[in-house]
């Protein structure tokens, strides 16, 4: 009699493990999406400011084609990512900031750009987005790190496979967006 309640508590005591186990990786999974879509939101605000952004600084820097049609691209890029596909869109976020950088540096370059009221708000604007953006980044990566962690370490690595465990990337900068934009106008 003894050794059935034996068993039957082992066996009670990994169902419960399994649960709290299982419960986890949800939980972990849930908060890497939660914090994806707050990212998701703010891609999007800034997806909708560009195209102002773009018109307002054409009619000062119309010769300025290619530095245009680069942010336009950019951002059209990353607009077709699957929300669902993260690496892709970090990527392709990676592109469309860098893109970004040097419509701001021709606000360096053309004076009366630099002083019209639209340009600056939409700067403004701009900037706002990406404080929020930069938040939403860190809160992503934490989660990230919270689940990665768990899911690589015990007792989280020993039931990933049962319970589908996902690895995340981080969004974090490449190459590209260390390096200061250079932009040149020969």
């Amino acid at each position: 009699m003894n050794i059935m309640l034996f068993i039957f508590g082992v066996i009670v005591v990994i169902a419960i493990l399994l649960v709290i186990v299982f419960n986890r990786f949800v939980k972990n999974k849930n908060l890497v999406k939660d914090a994806w879509s707050n990212i998701d939101v703010a891609l999007k605000r800034r997806y909708d400011l560009i195209p102002n952004l773009i018109e307002t600084v054409k009619g000062y820097a119309a010769h300025e084609k290619t530095t245009l049609e680069n942010v336009i691209n950019a951002r059209n890029a990353a607009m077709s990512v699957p929300s669902d596909d993260i690496s892709g869109q970090i990527k392709a976020e990676s592109q469309l900031q860098q893109s970004l950088r040097s419509i701001f540096a021709l606000g360096e370059a053309y004076p009366d750009l630099k002083a019209n009221q639209n340009f600056l708000d939409l700067q403004q604007k701009l900037n706002e987005i990406e404080v929020n953006l930069e938040r939403s980044r860190r809160y992503y990566n934490g989660t990230v790190r919270e689940n990665n962690t768990y899911g690589e370490s015990m007792p989280g690595v020993l039931f990933a496979g049962m319970f589908g465990y996902k690895h995340f990337d981080y969004f974090e900068a490449d190459e590209a967006e260390r390096k200061n934009v250079n932009v040149s106008f020969n």
